[in-house]
């Protein structure tokens, strides 16, 4: 390969190279917690559907698969948040929006269901402020009114 030939380096966020913003970090942190809390809930929720006595013993294997298999979205976003990369907030911000009529549903319960509901508000509601934040926008690279090329 000759001098004038180089490789094609990735494309990287305009502010990849700085340090990552706080509130992007924190807005990975609560997205990944989510995406555990989900995870955690799958496999719990598969194996008391394998080893207990369900009423619908498929019906809680497909509960448990399908919410790890939901884990994968958080925790792909926060990993993309954490690496700056654009795409990464989309599905951040689909998930804590997801994640909102599922916190009225808890706080609509009269049991032990309810402080699950506040907690999965304060976060989604928390973890969209941060990912709608100008200053993370700009370090993912993503244009809009506040933050239109100068």
């Amino acid at each position: 390969m000759s001098s004038e030939q180089t490789p094609l380096a990735p494309e990287t966020a305009p502010d990849a190279t700085g340090p990552r913003p706080r509130r992007l970090t924190y807005a990975a942190a609560l997205a990944a917690l989510e995406g555990l809390a989900l995870l955690v809930g799958g496999v719990w929720i598969l194996v008391l559907g394998i080893t207990g006595d369900p009423d619908d013993r498929g019906q809680a294997v497909t509960g448990g698969l399908t919410l790890m298999v939901l884990a994968l979205l958080p925790l792909l976003a926060a990993r993309g948040l954490l690496g700056l990369r654009g795409w990464s907030r989309g599905p951040a911000v689909i998930t804590q929006i997801m994640a909102l009529p599922v916190a009225y549903n808890l706080l609509q319960a009269d049991s032990m269901a309810i402080p699950a509901g506040i907690a999965l508000a304060v976060v989604a509601v928390a973890a969209l402020v941060l990912l709608v934040n100008a200053e993370t926008t700009r370090a993912l690279g993503i244009r809009g009114p506040g933050n239109a090329a100068k």
